[in-house]
């Protein structure tokens, strides 16, 4: 006697099944839909496969594991590199007279350096910023103790910022006393020192931007207006005159320039002369029998005494 199959997918209460139910001759098969896993006949038993397989784990788990020991290394790196760069800022800073240069700016709070001559020491990021990182289109002049380059700083002061050349140990030392004594000089026919940058290897110094050139140009450029050219360079040369009578006799001590000449001789708006540039200059001894060790200036304008014996003086300007 032949028995009737019984479908046991229609029979879910006897029959549970929470897949794919398949009926077969005298029994069934109760599968998890494809992709997923697990049992079947229990009620939220199938689960999506996961696709990662063992391996694969390992191989992310340990590229992860590499990558992130490179991130630390490289960070820690960054970090020496960050102190390395900080320490050797401070000590270009003290080598420079920084700390010299602090002292007295505070002991000399309420003159023109503490007060409102504001003059300031600059951060080397300063002045990168201001001059576009010392891109070439913002040179004004390149001369034999440096490069000058125009600057904006954040205030929105036009200035000229002077990148010099190596700088002897001697001047180094010197060079915190020189730039606050500098930094004080409030003459309208010199350029005005506003501040410097000390945490570099060699300083560089800040000045007020003077828009209209040098003399020089003046005078060998397409501008010279004729009819008024002898007029203008009697005013301009009596200006530069009392420009280093002002150094020479009110500024304390002395300060000579060395290195007069007509590309040193800066013109404003108003054609007003603006004496420039003190890369050769030096404080006027205290011992008249001092004498400097070293001759600087630019050949052709050098004072032929000072040539001969290194001894720079007020004449030697003059």
């Amino acid at each position: 006697m032949q028995t009737e199959d019984i479908d046991e997918c229609h029979l879910k209460d006897e029959y549970p099944c929470y897949g794919v139910c398949t009926n077969t001759p005298g029994s069934h098969t109760c599968q998890c839909p494809p992709g997923t896993s697990g049992g079947a006949t229990a009620k939220n038993g199938c689960r999506p496969k996961d696709n990662f397989t063992l391996a694969l784990k390992t191989v992310i788990g340990v590229g992860v594991g590499v990558f992130m020991s490179v991130f630390m290394c490289f960070w820690l790196y960054l970090g020496l590199q960050k102190r390395k760069l900080i320490k050797a800022k401070r000590n270009f800073f003290e080598h420079n007279g920084g700390v010299i240069l602090q002292q007295q700016m505070r002991s000399n709070r309420g003159t023109a350096v503490g007060g409102g001559g504001g003059f300031k020491i600059f951060s080397e990021e300063e002045l990168e910023k201001a001059t576009n990182n010392f891109a070439t289109d913002q040179v004004l002049g390149r001369g034999g103790h440096g490069i000058v380059y125009k600057g904006v700083l954040e205030d929105e002061t036009v200035v000229a910022i002077k990148k010099s050349k190596m700088m002897e140990k001697s001047d180094i030392k010197e060079f915190a006393r020189e730039m606050l004594i500098l930094s004080q000089i409030n003459h309208r026919n010199v350029v005005k020192l506003l501040g410097c940058c000390l945490d570099v290897e060699v300083p560089m110094l800040v000045y007020e931007y003077v828009s209209n050139g040098t003399l020089y140009h003046f005078i060998h450029g397409k501008e010279l207006n004729n009819d008024t050219a002898l007029d203008t360079r009697l005013r301009i040369a009596a200006e530069s005159a009392e420009a280093l009578a002002y150094m020479h006799t009110s500024a304390s001590p002395p300060i000579l320039h060395g290195d007069v000449k007509t590309a040193n001789i800066l013109l404003d708006n108003n054609l007003t002369a603006k004496v420039s540039d003190f890369g050769a200059s030096k404080l006027a001894p205290s011992d008249e029998v001092q004498i400097a060790t070293l001759v600087q200036g630019t050949c052709g304008y050098l004072d032929p005494e000072y040539l001969m014996t290194c001894q720079l003086t007020d004449k030697s300007d003059v």
